[in-house]
């Protein structure tokens, strides 16, 4: 069964998103909130960092991971992003890795991306998206 996510407004006009599993975050529109868009790309920089997490951690040890960063193009007329780029810095400074083992772990952690980051193959496609509005009354 999937995962039950839905959001609710405050009184100061920001959102909270919640699911059944306990999971919260604060959004909207003003300083200090992410907007939609915003979100839209913390799932691509996060799929990014889970898909990628066990070969950097069996890589350079646990705990260690990457500093995703994402941005993108925004098409005010069409209200929409037109791309998404994505740059994912790997630390392995402390490792003592060097040539050949630095492209291989490059390689590993592309391929772990490309293979396994479903907000990524999502985006890469057209998602149709289906919405239903229910008014509810007395």
């Amino acid at each position: 069964m999937a995962k039950k996510l839905w959001v609710e407004r405050n009184k100061d006009g920001s959102w909270d998103a919640f699911s059944d599993e306990g999971a919260h975050i604060k959004f909207g529109h003003g300083k200090g909130l992410f907007n939609p868009g915003d979100l839209m790309k913390v799932a691509l920089a996060g799929c990014g960092a889970l898909s990628s997490q066990m070969t950097i951690e069996n890589s350079l040890g646990e705990g260690k991971g990457a500093k995703i960063t994402v941005d993108g193009d925004y098409d005010r007329e069409a209200d929409g992003y037109t791309a998404f780029r994505e740059q994912v810095v790997v630390d392995a400074q402390s490792a003592g890795i060097h040539g050949e083992d630095v492209e291989k772990l490059k390689d590993r952690v592309e391929k772990h991306i490309e293979k396994s980051c479903t907000v990524m193959h999502t985006y890469e496609v057209a998602t149709p998206v289906s919405m239903e509005v229910k008014v509810l009354t007395k």
